[in-house]
């Protein structure tokens, strides 16, 4: 299949066969998973993943290398043409599996998108910047610890599995990557009261990293809460554990509500 990678679309393809095994052998698909595969590209990890499934559902934006990979892999291959920050991974069922190379242009409001579907989900390996993915898997106290370590390691279990050189795709990024794993937790052993408010307070914690507690939950809590929770107002939001932070949501949620 002959494309033009285009950059609207952050397109780069994978066209290392070694990186590839690797992933496939990371995924250890089974004849009957429900794979979905985002941005299938050029088809690169499509092909070994049909050989070893019945069936697959893909998610491409580029109407053209849709197109393409309807000729080659239907019926075996349900190609949706659609932006994927806006598709409805609900519609395909439950226990998904996630795999893909995704587009590091939109790759973290993607992560949030998908996390939304944690209970359709069974796993997700994806490929990501490596910066991405170190935020992804920080601990607290980590310069790479925010928002979105703490939205994601509330949801699932994460581990990095394999690095991936610029080199490996066509045309090289200017960056390097990262494969990773996402794994619910079913339970979250930390289940916050208000989602949303836990979301929210979140974002606030983050927006302004230098800020302490007392600056950017001010309007959440006051000092005295936060003592109470064990949590000086003084510290910063990277110092605070996804525990701590359901902690909060959930003292604020039982004020709001008596």
């Amino acid at each position: 299949m002959k494309h033009q990678p285009r950059k609207r679309f952050g397109q780069n393809f994978l066209v290392d066969a070694g990186v590839i095994a690797a992933i496939v052998a990371a995924i250890r698909p089974a004849r009957a998973d429900r794979i979905v595969e985002i941005g299938p590209g050029l088809g690169a990890l499509t092909r070994p993943l049909l050989a070893a499934v019945e069936q697959m559902h893909a998610i491409e934006i580029d109407r053209d290398l849709a197109a393409a990979l309807k000729r080659e892999f239907a019926p075996r291959l349900t190609v949706h043409v659609a932006d994927v920050l806006s598709f409805d991974f609900a519609a395909l069922g439950s226990d998904l599996r996630i795999v893909g190379n995704l587009p590091y242009n939109v790759s973290t409001p993607l992560l949030f998108h998908i996390a939304r579907y944690c209970a359709q989900v069974r796993d997700i390996h994806v490929m990501l910047q490596k910066e991405i993915v170190a935020r992804m898997v920080a601990a607290p106290s980590d310069s790479n610890y925010g928002r979105l370590s703490v939205t994601l390691q509330y949801r699932f279990e994460l581990k990095k599995l394999i690095e991936v050189p610029a080199a490996a795709f066509d045309p090289p990024p200017k960056i390097e990557s990262a494969v990773v794993r996402l794994a619910p937790l079913r339970p979250p052993p930390f289940a916050a009261r208000d989602e949303a408010l836990f979301a929210r307070i979140v974002k606030a914690a983050f927006s302004q990293r230098r800020k302490t507690l007392r600056n950017s939950l001010g309007a959440f809590l006051s000092d005295a809460e936060l003592r109470s929770l064990a949590i000086a107002p003084t510290a910063r939001a990277q110092e605070l554990s996804v525990a701590q932070f359901v902690a909060i949501a959930d003292y604020v949620s039982n004020r709001l509500t008596g």
